[in-house]
Order: C-alpha cells, then structure tokens, then sequence
C-alpha cells in the first residue's frame, strides 16, 4: 500500500517544484530588467564621457532592438518548445540572461552593450513557453490561478528590481549586472536539476519555421475567430499598459511638479498594488465569477483607473486611483486561462509565442505613440494644454476591449459550459 501512495505523491511534487521554478525564472527575468532601470543612463554617461544626449540616445537604440528581439523571438521560443519541451527553452532563459548580463558588466563599449541587450531580447522571451507550461501541468479550472500569480511574478520583479539595482549602483554602477547574473546561472542550476518536463511526448509537435515566424504566427492567430477576439483584446490592453514606462512618469513631473524619488515611490505603489491583486484576488475573483465576467470587469476597472489618472486634479487624486487601476489585473490571467482553452496540448507554446509577439509589437509602437501624442498635448502653442491625453487614450483602449469581451461573452461561456459536461 505505501508503494502506491508514494507514487502517487510524486506528480503533486512535480508539478509544485516546477511551478516554483517558473515564477522564479519569470521574476528574475524582470528584476534584471529592473536592476537596469536606475543604472542604465549613469552607467552610459560614464560610458560616454558624461554626454546625457549621446546616452539618451543610445537607450532608445536598446529599447527598440531589445523590443524587437522580442516580436520576433517569442512565436519561435513558443513553437520550439511544443517540440523539444518547455524544460529545454526554461533554462535557455536562465543561462542566457546569466550570459546577457556578464556581457553588459564588462562591455567596453557601444557594440557590446548592443549585443547584450539583443541577446537578452532574445532568451527573456520566456513567458510564452512559463504560459504554456501551466497549461501543460495544471487543469482548466486552476489555470486562472497560476497565471495570477505568474502575474504577480511581474510585479515583484517590478518592485524589487529597481531598488536593489540603485542600491547597488550606488556601490558600483557595473555590480547590479554581475549579481543578476548570478541569480539568473542559480536558478539555471536548480532547474537543470530539479524541473521536470511537463510536455509528454504524445503531444509534441515538429517545429517548422514557416509557422513560427511573425507572418504564420499571425495567420495562425487569424485562423481561429475565437482566439483572434481574445488576442485583439490583450492586444488593446498591453498597447494600454505602454502608457506607464513611456509617459507616466513625465506626466507626473509636469502636471504634479514630482521629483524623481516621488516618481519611484508611485511606480513602487503601482507594482505592489499589481501584485497583491495578481497572487491574492485573481483566485477567488475568477472562482466566484468565472473567467468571462473576471474579464469584462477588469476591463472596466482598468478603463475607470486610466481616466482617473488622466482628470486627477492633483497626486492625492492620482494616488487613490492606482488600487483601481491595479485592479484590472485580473483581466491578465482570465485571458490566458480562456485562450489555453481554444487550442490543443500540442499547440500550447505556439499559441503563447504569437500572443506574446503582439505584445512585443505592442511595446515596440506604443512608446512612439503615447510620446509623441504626450508632446503634442503639452506644446506651447496648446492653450489650455491636455497633458492626460495620452492617458486617456489607454483608457478609451480598454473600452473598446470591454466592448469587445461583451460581445463574445455569451460564446465564451457556452464553450467553458460545454467543455466542463
């Protein structure tokens, strides 16, 4: 008798484990982003012989190769791990943002900074394969919840990385790098280790390239109306999203008067609120309503949150409005959890690679649109001047996904009724 039950116990273990190593790999991914945020401009200034111009532009150049590594990467990371397995793509990760940051802690110059953040592009666009790795280990009706947390996983990411890197920073400019470089080779060893592959080989799918590319990841989305509805609504809510590393912050110090460390202090409140809704409420939330209705009233709540954020009258406004805002955190996880439903076990990581290249166009066109219209509202020949416009128009984003959600509801549930008789 105790054979059996031990063997029994072995797959709760699993499961457990690996889902620890998958968040971990997902808030480190984000902490080393984080860690460069403080860091970045002064350790280009140094780089450049004190010249804010020159450093200013090379950040752009780092963001637009490192955003587009990610539109291209993340449909092939996801489609290559539907044949070769999720373990596989997770420790590439690992070991390659380990690698990515020993490279920018010693680069010398321009080029090698450049090829540290394309590489980094390239192995941090993981979450495709961690979504399809829940997928792949937790039944339909916990989904939701997971994915909750792996969205919470964002958030402490989010909160821990900045402070840790101006910490470190202050000591030295290039020991924020080494040191995620050191946690993101541990966390490769732990997983090399102990993670164990969740996708059996029944479900295994061969990888062709004329699928996982940008053009068939788009057809692939096209070819399935249902999937198409879900991936233009996440598609409006990360273009939203956008609005808060590309103008947030310049919106707070022109129509508040904010200094930097008031500015950190918000986004700090704005990635804490996240993630107390993504690991605390996304579960109860969706198990008391379902995944539809989750849906369509984190989108409201998000709409509600960025036009109180663009008509604020003063920060205090402005600061009560981020719970609100935040709660539209749980439209994150009802999302992946309906999408995993519309698809196979053998198309799980190429479903989660085309998603997540339309977010990664989304982080590429966004940061252009929200600036320019943030100039635009603020320029001096505007009287009064409009500097929430670029806010609004996230809100008026998640509107249209709200009406979008709404329209389909009533399919979405009859498939979620259908598929649990």
């Amino acid at each position: 008798m105790t054979i059996p039950s031990h063997s029994d116990a072995q797959p709760e273990k699993r499961d457990s484990s690996g889902f620890v190593f998958v968040f971990i790999t997902i808030t480190l991914d984000m902490l080393a982003l984080g860690l460069i945020v403080p860091v970045l401009p002064n350790f280009l200034k140094e780089m450049t012989g004190g010249d804010v111009g020159e450093a200013a532009h090379m950040i752009g150049v780092f963001g637009f190769f490192w955003a587009l590594m990610q539109f291209i990467s993340m449909p092939i990371m996801g489609a290559l791990s539907d044949q070769v397995g999720r373990k596989p793509i997770l420790l590439i990760s690992n070991f390659g943002q380990a690698l990515s940051n020993l490279m920018t802690a010693f680069a010398p110059g321009f080029w090698l900074l450049l090829l540290s953040r394309i590489l980094s592009g390239i192995v941090s666009a993981v979450g495709s394969t961690a979504n399809a790795y829940v997928a792949d280990t937790e039944p339909k009706e916990t989904r939701a919840q997971k994915f909750g947390l792996l969205g919470a996983a964002f958030g402490l990411g989010f909160i821990l990385g900045p402070a840790i890197g101006g910490y470190l920073g202050g000591i030295n400019l290039r020991l924020p790098f080494f040191v995620a470089a050191g946690l993101c080779a541990l966390n490769g060893v732990f997983g090399l280790i102990m993670l164990k592959e969740s996708l059996k080989p029944e479900n295994r799918r061969p990888f062709r390239w004329t699928t996982a590319s940008p053009i068939g990841s788009i057809q692939f989305l096209g070819s399935n109306p249902k999937i198409l509805r879900l991936t233009l609504i996440r598609g409006l809510c990360d273009f939203a999203q956008v609005v808060y590393p590309s103008t947030f912050v310049l919106y707070g110090f022109y129509r508040y008067g904010w200094e930097s460390d008031v500015a950190g202090l918000t986004l700090g409140l704005v990635g804490l609120s996240s993630m107390i809704v993504q690991a605390g409420l996304v579960g109860p939330i969706i198990r008391r309503m379902g995944e539809v209705s989750t849906l369509i009233l984190g989108l409201s709540l998000g709409a509600l949150g960025y036009g109180l954020y663009a008509w604020a009258p003063n920060q205090y406004v402005l600061w009560a409005s981020v719970p609100i805002a935040s709660l539209a955190g749980i439209y994150g996880a009802a999302i992946q959890s309906l999408l995993t439903r519309q698809i196979g076990p053998d198309e799980q990581g190429r479903l989660q690679g085309a998603v997540g290249m339309v977010q990664a166009a989304t982080s590429m066109v966004g940061p252009l649109v929200f600036t320019a219209i943030f100039a635009w509202s603020i320029a001096p020949i505007r009287d009064p001047s409009l500097p929430g416009l670029a806010l609004s128009l996230a809100a008026f984003c998640l509107i249209l996904a709200t009406l979008i959600a709404a329209t389909g509801a009533r399919q979405f549930r009859a498939d979620q009724a259908s598929a649990t008789h």
